[in-house]
């Protein structure tokens, strides 16, 4: 039998290598910007076109290369960073592993220019899919400038997966703002299409951040520092009241290597317990700096991803460093140990106004005023005094009655009667029968099933619709009863009215009186350019007004005229996290993302009759009244048979 193993030709092993390294043109971007730094460079310049897809370029001003080291940076696991096992574990530099120029030339059309500064003349060097064309002498300045064009031409395939320019191109900016937020002392610049995009001087973090990020920064950093023998944390938090609603603006550096960490974000966010409004995420950028050697670096492909020898001590100093770092700035709430508790004004206790309405000690306010008044013995003349066993609840005042029946006709009951004082069977009696939670001949099951749909059933005649707590609707049909979730309910509302103005492409829209300016981050501001298209569609007027700002000139006609940052903050934060088990189409994922937006956004304040009934003929309405767009349900249907039961003895 003949062998069958056999080693892979070069090519074919660099384009396997390059399956791991080189993702997308960000990929290109995070490498060749990790070399320039690795390479003392003072000022590094990224050209980009057509979002890398024609050409990554980078330009340092660093150490530059000899003719041989030139030639050998192209092979494969070639460094100067690593000789032995033990280098593995005490690595301070960020690219090492030897693989990046090679994995890059392997897919794409590589030019590369470098000279030492104590050399004349420089080395030029022309590769196309990991063979080298010509290498020749050539005049120019001191660094490495290294120009990757045509990415993936010979793999035509992984092009085809490439997105979009603007997806691309948030990619791009993520990685150039990882590299200079990391490294404030060196000079970048970004072009994008021959438009300068960033333009940062060297200076301190404080002002890379807000070149970077924008100038609502200025006043709004606050210092964090915490020295330990174990671990420094070095770096800036924002206050509480910046936070957004997308959560986009939070960095972690590990010896000035950016990483992902869900572990140390839960950290910072249990030190900003407490202080954030909801569903908002506050802004920071921490450098970590420890031993190299109580860190794994080399856990995944890309190095955003680490493991600590000691995850629960990194844990606890970072939430100590921001939890001290908000108080000395004043932005934690502290305890008064200056106040005499002894001497101090007690408060009457209040009823909150989220109670528990199914708690053993809840009472509405006006079924207990009204209680407390009609519970009160009224003064009579020839009382016999307090010797008898039993005391006959007196006759309610008419202020009392008026509050009893008001209540009562809350729910859809008759008016309290006119009581007899002293008539104890009339009261027991009344008592029975005026309880909204007592069932007086229940039809049996069977003969509760329902004859007509829900929608009729619901809004049939003299069925009253009742909210609970501001945020569900109880109403009575005839098999029973149905609990609506107000949230839920308009999401799916929303979902369909946006959705069919998306089809029809023609969303009606409200013109405010004076356009709004609102400034994004650049990430941000790609998501918004990726999806104007769809937003216009929908409703949203808006127009470029600048560097990452816009105008906003309308909104959707249902659309609450409120913030108009907040809304779309929000809303490209929904779009950025909306994943799960089904890949989404970009516009359906677009409308989601607004239906849930506007659904958490609407105020949960109490409804009238009329905005009940609404509601409920709205959901009706739907084609799928059931469920939200992600599968929750709207609401639930309890059968007559099922209360019933709650009430039965065991």
């Amino acid at each position: 039998m003949a062998d069958v193993i056999q080693l892979l030709p070069e090519y074919l092993a660099n384009q396997i290598a390059a399956g791991e390294v080189v993702q997308r043109p960000a990929s290109v971007v995070k490498e060749l910007l990790e070399n320039a730094v690795d390479a003392k460079a003072t000022q590094v310049q990224l050209i980009v076109k057509e979002a890398g897809k024609q050409l990554v370029q980078v330009v340092d001003n660093g150490a530059g290369m000899s003719p041989t080291d030139a030639r050998m940076s192209l092979e494969r696991h070639a460094t100067s960073k690593i000789r032995t096992t033990e280098d593995l574990f005490k690595i301070r530099t960020l690219g090492f592993r030897g693989e990046a120029l090679a994995s890059i030339a392997a897919v794409a059309q590589v030019e590369l220019r470098t000279k030492q500064r104590d050399q004349e003349t420089g080395t030029l060097l022309l590769i196309e899919g990991s063979q080298v064309m010509s290498q020749q002498p050539v005049a120019c300045p001191d660094g490495t400038s290294i120009a990757v064009k045509n990415l993936f031409y010979n793999v035509p395939a992984r092009r085809n997966f490439l997105k979009t320019n603007a997806v691309e191109m948030r990619h791009i900016l993520d990685e150039f703002q990882h590299v200079a937020l990391s490294n404030p002392q060196i000079a970048f610049s970004l072009y994008q299409n021959d438009l300068e995009v960033f333009n940062l001087p060297a200076g301190r973090l404080s002002q890379r951040i807000v070149a970077l990020l924008g100038n609502g920064y200025k006043e709004q950093l606050a210092a964090c520092e915490e020295v330990t023998p174990f671990i420094s944390v070095k770096g800036y938090i924002g206050k509480p009241e910046s936070a957004k609603k997308s959560r986009g603006d939070q960095f972690f550096f590990v010896n000035n290597r950016f990483i992902r960490s869900a572990y140390l974000n839960h950290a910072v966010l249990a030190a900003y317990e407490g202080l954030l409004p909801k569903d908002t995420h506050p802004f920071y950028v921490l450098f970590l700096e420890l031993d190299p050697k109580a860190i794994d670096i080399n856990v995944h492909p890309t190095k955003t991803e680490i493991k600590f020898e000691d995850e629960k001590t990194v844990y606890a100093i970072v939430r100590a460093a921001v939890k001290q770092s908000l108080g000395i700035h004043n932005m934690a709430p502290s305890l008064d140990f200056e106040g005499d508790v002894n001497f101090a004004p007690i408060q009457p206790l209040r009823a909150s106004p989220h109670a528990n309405p199914f708690g053993d000690d809840y009472r509405p306010d006006a079924l207990a005023s009204a209680a407390a008044r009609a519970a009160a013995p009224a003064p009579r003349e020839g009382s016999k005094g307090a010797g008898s066993e039993r005391q006959l609840p007196q006759r309610p005042t008419e202020q009392a009655k008026r509050e009893l029946e008001a209540f009562y006709k809350s729910l859809g009951q008759t008016i309290v009667p006119d009581l007899p004082a002293g008539d104890a069977e009339t009261i027991e009696k009344f008592e029975k029968v005026s309880s909204p939670l007592v069932v007086e001949n229940p039809v049996p099951a069977k003969e509760a099933a329902p004859e007509l749909p829900l929608r009729e059933q619901a809004s049939g005649p003299g069925n009253r619709v009742v909210q609970i707590n501001q945020q569900y609707l109880v109403v009575p049909v005839k098999s029973g009863m149905m609990l609506i979730d107000q949230a839920a309910a308009r999401e799916r509302i929303f979902y369909e009215q946006y959705a069919q103005a998306l089809e029809r492409q023609s969303g009606s829209s409200q013109t405010l009186l004076f356009p709004r300016t609102v400034t994004f981050t650049p990430q941000d501001f790609a998501i918004l350019r990726e999806v104007s298209g769809p937003l216009h569609d929908i409703g949203f007027r808006f127009n470029e007004f600048g560097p990452n700002t816009i105008a906003v000139e309308g909104i959707p006609a249902d659309v609450a005229n409120r913030d108009e940052r907040e809304l779309l903050e929000g809303l490209i934060e929904q779009f950025r996290t909306n994943a799960g088990p089904v890949r989404l189409d970009r516009r359906e994922q677009l409308v989601r993302a607004l239906a849930r937006r506007l659904a958490t956004n609407s105020d949960n304040a109490r409804l009238s009759d009329v905005e009940m009934t609404a509601l409920v003929d709205r959901l009706f309405a739907c084609a799928v009244p059931g469920y939200t767009p992600d599968g929750r349900r709207t609401l639930v249907l309890m059968e007559l048979s099922q209360l019933q039961d709650l009430f039965r003895k065991a």
